[in-house]
């Protein structure tokens, strides 16, 4: 089905439990309800990027604290991977804070470092900026399982946090990564002074990709001193159970993921999260920059939940 700004709206605005019911009832139907997919971000090479996207700390015109790093190396990479995965992770995502991807000797270990730890029996993610077809043809066969490159917002509220790309840069990356082969990972942030129609037109462009992404990041803004967005008041944690119910309703087949804010949530509106049909969160100390809750705790969360952590390639082992 394809889906209208209005509809969209409409499903965003269902009452509150209503909407919690629907889109647990299309999450029995596409997923199995016990299992959360695990993942783990890496930030591979920190802070000094060129862009202003007026959310991020690592963008070098704004003035925080973020220590500026260079490539991490390919030895460091797979020590946290191997950490990561024994605490549980069936994913690694790693971060670079680039505008872009560069055909230079820091492309060429990243490219490495995807070979080892899809050599460990993981998921490799990257997020490294936009690409080109033939930069995500080399990191598909590295054995790249997917791309990350979120939308962040609708196209009409984009220019309003960043200036230095458009929307359409956004896109034309994702499309690369499609024509590699490569499983696309693209969702948004809520929480940036951006309207309710801003959220569901956001959800518009990704369910409009064809096909859908497999996987679609939900982040609350993390505000950070020095960054435009600073001053942002916290998502209240029903705006992000609406978005997770919507995306999950919209997108029926798609991973959600709850991503950046869970530190500021309390078990109870993560487990309504859950419910609303995420399936997906990211688990260790940082996303990047940001804090995040460490993987005890969120095992303990999985315990007392009953939920139980998806191993890695289940898809793929389903498709062949």
């Amino acid at each position: 089905m394809s889906w209208t700004l209005e509809k969209i709206l409409e499903v965003y605005n269902t009452p509150l439990l209503e909407l919690i019911y629907k889109a647990q009832q299309v999450h029995r139907q596409y997923h199995t309800p016990s299992e959360v997919q695990v993942s783990s971000l890496l930030s591979i090479k920190t802070g000094g990027c060129a862009e202003d996207c007026a959310y991020c700390p690592q963008a070098a015109r704004y003035h925080t604290d973020i220590n500026v790093h260079k490539l991490m190396t390919k030895e460091e990479v797979v020590s946290a991977a191997t950490k990561a995965k024994t605490a549980g992770a069936s994913r690694l995502c790693m971060g670079a804070a680039w505008r872009e991807v560069r055909d230079n000797r820091d492309f060429d270990n990243v490219l490495e470092m995807v070979k080892s730890v899809n050599g460990m029996g993981m998921e490799v993610c990257c997020t490294l900026g936009m690409l080109t077809e033939e930069q995500a043809q080399k990191l598909a066969n590295a054995g790249l399982y997917a791309y990350n490159h979120n939308i962040d917002t609708s196209e009409e509220n984009y220019e309003n946090i960043i200036t230095t790309r458009t929307y359409n840069d956004r896109l034309h990356t994702i499309e690369n990564v499609r024509k590699a082969g490569v499983s696309v990972c693209s969702g948004g942030i809520i929480g940036m002074g951006e309207s309710v129609e801003d959220r569901a037109g956001m959800l518009l462009t990704l369910s409009n990709l064809d096909p859908q992404p497999e996987s679609v990041p939900i982040n609350a803004l993390v505000p950070v001193a020095g960054t435009p967005l600073e001053n942002q008041p916290l998502v209240p944690i029903w705006d992000m159970v609406r978005m997770v119910a919507t995306a999950r309703i919209v997108m029926p087949k798609t991973t959600v993921r709850l991503s950046a804010g869970r530190t500021r949530m309390s078990l109870e509106g993560q487990a309504l999260c859950f419910l609303a049909g995420a399936s997906s969160i990211f688990a260790g100390d940082k996303l990047l920059t940001t804090p995040n809750p460490d993987f005890n705790e969120d095992m303990e969360m999985f315990k007392l939940f009953g939920l139980t952590p998806k191993e890695a390639f289940k898809e793929v082992a389903h498709a062949h």
